[in-house]
């Protein structure tokens, strides 16, 4: 029986296995933040363990930073305190770091792949559960636990036992307007937070094949929001084209190599998955969630169901939003394009090209962050930030931002923000706020109209 293109990387990369158990996973590349590294580092140093493999790890700082000012201190004294204990760590580790100001610095999950730190074929870990981004390369990207963090710092291996194999297949042409975004909100939303669970998810079928690097990173990303442990799509021209050329990727013949080793890596024809699922691209349309997870969406064209239970009860009133309603011209004040799952240059060229010429809702305070610096420069460079400078958009730098609000970015209580970001859970950003996931048309027509608005219409 063939293998899948999971089987083919996992198998690569144990180091041993114990008999009906679980095995021994060696790591490629270990990515680390400010917020989950401080207690791992503590645990080696209390231990006097040392680092394993520093030239593995990358760091970044990303969760807590501000995205205005950076050149200044910053005045958060937890945040200030977190990055310090960042910057140290590493520099007794001998670890490389992209600190705040550095060219490279970014959200950990934008500046690798864009470095060519992520490759295919490769194991990575990071202590952030969208590290499954680096998925849409064809490698086995997960995140993992602190006590994990400290387990790949020692080591470079992790004890794990292997998931199951489930595959998507999304198959047909993609309608205009539809947006990466849009595809794995769709997805989440028939198949539920808890479809995934145990389970490691590839996508194929023609809509993948089509889609950027970039659109199956934002896919990738998400994947942990229908509850698996990571995604991956197989890599291919698209990939191999993305990848070569960057700072960190193999250069001349041993890049030449490389691509050799990761065509082999795609799933075999007669391999089986433990689970599959098929869908029709025709079906999908711009999605908007309405509830407080991220399986909890609808098309822009449909009403808020009329299920009746418990949390979705709860989840409603949270929201003040009502069975049988439609989002469509709902007042909005609040909208963040940015989070790792849509803050790189194809996400800000398609607000951008939507925005040109129009104006900003006089009511809406629409925040822009860019993914890292070098996306940061690149809208600077073609010409993006004078479209939304001129449109009354606020682009600011680069971050975790209003994600997840640990800095100062934080949407206030009982205000709606239609978000770019990967989830919409109670407080998710900010005490109180709510949270409406959309891709970065809707965000941006959001922010034009200052309510929600059925983008089709417009586009058609």
């Amino acid at each position: 029986m063939g293998q899948t293109l999971f089987d083919k990387v996992w198998d690569a990369h144990v180091v041993d296995s114990i008999q009906n158990g679980p095995q021994i996973l060696y790591i490629d590349k270990h990515l680390i933040h400010e917020v989950t590294s401080p207690q791992a580092f503590k645990e080696l140093e209390d231990r006097h363990i040392p680092i394993f493999r520093p030239d593995q790890i990358v760091a970044t700082a990303d969760h807590n930073t501000p995205t205005t000012n950076q050149h200044l201190p910053v005045k958060d004294a937890l945040s200030r305190k977190q990055l310090e204990q960042l910057s140290s760590n590493c520099k007794k580790n001998n670890i490389t770091l992209y600190e705040l100001g550095h060219k490279y610095n970014g959200i950990v999950h934008v500046m690798a792949p864009e470095l060519g730190i992520t490759q295919p074929g490769m194991t990575i870990v990071c202590g952030d559960s969208h590290t499954s981004t680096h998925g849409a390369f064809g490698s086995i990207a997960f995140g993992i636990g602190t006590s994990q963090v400290a387990q790949v710092f020692a080591s470079q291996c992790l004890l794990l036992t292997k998931p199951k194999s489930l595959r998507v297949t999304v198959n047909g042409k993609l309608k205009h307007g539809v947006l990466p975004k849009d595809v794995i909100l769709y997805i989440i939303s028939k198949l539920g937070t808890n479809a995934g669970t145990g389970y490691f998810c590839e996508y194929a079928g023609d809509v993948f094949k089509n889609m950027s690097m970039e659109g199956r990173m934002t896919v990738c990303n998400m994947s942990i929001e229908m509850g698996a442990r990571g995604g991956m799509i197989a890599p291919d021209q698209t990939t191999f084209d993305y990848v070569e050329g960057r700072a960190f990727a193999p250069k001349g013949a041993d890049f030449d190599q490389k691509v050799a080793y990761w065509k082999t890596l795609a799933t075999d024809t007669d391999a089986q998955f433990d689970k599959e699922y098929y869908f029709d691209a025709e079906d999908i349309e711009p999605m908007v969630t309405y509830g407080t997870n991220p399986g909890m969406g609808i098309k822009i064209s449909d009403y808020i169901p009329e299920t009746s239970d418990a949390s979705f009860e709860k989840s409603l009133k949270y929201m003040n939003f009502e069975k049988g309603e439609s989002l469509i011209g709902k007042p909005i004040n609040f909208v963040f394009i940015g989070s790792c799952t849509n803050s790189r240059i194809e996400d800000f060229r398609v607000a951008a090209d939507y925005i040109k010429g129009k104006q900003k809702a006089d009511h809406v305070t629409a925040w822009l962050v860019p993914g890292s610096k070098q996306v940061e420069a690149q809208i600077i460079k073609e010409g993006l930030k004078t479209i939304f400078d001129d449109a009354g958009f606020e682009l600011r730098q680069p971050g975790c931002s209003a994600c997840l609000a640990m800095n100062d970015d934080k949407i206030p209580q009982g205000e709606y923000c239609v978000s770019t970001s990967n989830r919409n859970f109670e407080g998710r950003q900010g005490q109180g706020s709510r949270t409406i996931l959309a891709s970065p048309l809707m965000a941006a027509a959001t922010a034009v109209e200052g309510r929600i608005v059925d983008i089709t219409k417009q586009l058609n």
